[in-house]
């Protein structure tokens, strides 16, 4: 009860703050355009926003479990307010939501804040502006990389706090501990510490492609929910084309080729820089090509008249067959096998 009777002063307090900055930017924008020519509906529906923001903010930073689902719908309300009005009022009300979150949730609060509203903003942008979910998931994951990393390196710099440098401490504990175990027992490989160093070196490689696949994977989320609720406020968002139809550029089979010959004939090093690039890249382009042959399958199955269910299923097994799969995706983009199955299989 307690917490609820601070979290409603904190509240109320809010309000009064939202409502004077509101009234001094209006102040400041008169005799100039809006999108609503009612000031009454920008102001009431940007302290509603602001308000919604920090509530949902707060139960994302005090609230246990409800916090971690309110996390993926806080940048909803900044979206909302970005897409029924023009880019200034929806900076200012963005601007305000983060000021408002350092009251709310301190240090945390800022930092959680600097990423979602933004996020939010140009969300509810780029649906005013009618631009494509390709767009839409670029932006938003271009814009979660760039801030992750810029607060991963001030972590560093001013906490000095290096998460990665910890948790890899944490796997040589570990392993550490495994090894005594193993040697207790008579059981430890002459190699095991070599073998063990080689493991970590490699995933150290090859983090940069799992911390970029992480951050458009959250992108992703973030989208799918908060685009799946803003349709719900009867607003117009835009759509993936169905997956049967994805397709890339054929310029990705011409860069996963150059990188494979010179990944062949190139010698790198562990660790060092073309050892780096060289993997990383090679990842990456390998999981696109292998979203290319899952896709093929899918329209295969579509052109057949197959059921969906059965679709799903090859799915799943494309994944313990990686490599067939990448090899399906380079033909399809190499061959343009689809066009061959539509003409075969045309009814």
């Amino acid at each position: 009860m307690n917490f609820l009777y601070k979290m409603k002063r904190k509240i109320k307090g809010i309000l009064v703050v939202v409502g004077i900055l509101l009234q001094w930017i209006d102040e400041y924008n008169k005799g100039r355009y809006f999108m609503l020519k009612n000031q009454t509906s920008y102001l009431t529906f940007g302290a509603m926003m602001i308000a919604l923001f920090s509530i949902l903010l707060a139960m994302s930073v005090y609230v246990p479990f409800v916090g971690f689902i309110t996390s993926f719908i806080v940048p909803l309300p900044i979206a909302w307010y970005s897409a029924k009005f023009e880019r200034k009022q929806a900076s200012w009300v963005t601007i305000i939501g983060i000021i408002i979150s350092f009251i709310i949730g301190g240090v945390f609060g800022v930092l959680f804040a600097l990423i979602v509203a933004p996020l939010g903003f140009i969300i509810g942008d780029a649906i005013r502006n009618k631009k494509s979910k390709v767009y839409l998931l670029m932006a938003s994951g271009i814009f979660l990389l760039l801030m992750t990393a810029l607060q991963y390196i001030i972590s560093i710099w001013v906490l000095n706090i290096n998460v990665l440098e910890q948790l890899f401490e944490s796997f040589e504990i570990y392993y550490d501990q495994v090894g005594n175990i193993m040697s207790s027992m008579g059981q430890l490989p002459k190699d095991y510490d070599e073998q063990v160093a080689q493991a970590i070196l490699i995933a150290k490689m090859i983090m940069p492609s799992y911390f970029i696949g992480g951050v458009f994977i959250t992108a992703i989320i973030y989208l799918a929910i908060n685009l799946s609720l803003l349709k719900r406020l009867k607003l117009e968002v835009p759509k993936f084309s169905k997956f049967k139809d994805f397709r890339l550029p054929k310029a990705v089979l011409w860069y996963y080729l150059i990188v494979s010959i010179f990944s062949l004939f190139a010698t790198f090093e562990v660790g060092s820089f073309g050892y780096l690039a060289s993997i990383n890249a090679l990842l990456i382009l390998r999981a696109l090509l292998f979203l290319q042959g899952v896709s093929l399958i899918h329209y295969y199955f579509h052109v057949l008249g197959y059921p969906k269910w059965l679709a799903l299923i090859v799915t799943i097994l494309a994944v313990p067959l990686y490599t067939f799969t990448i090899i399906v995706g380079v033909f399809d983009l190499g061959f343009n096998l689809r066009s061959y199955l539509k003409g075969r299989y045309k009814k």
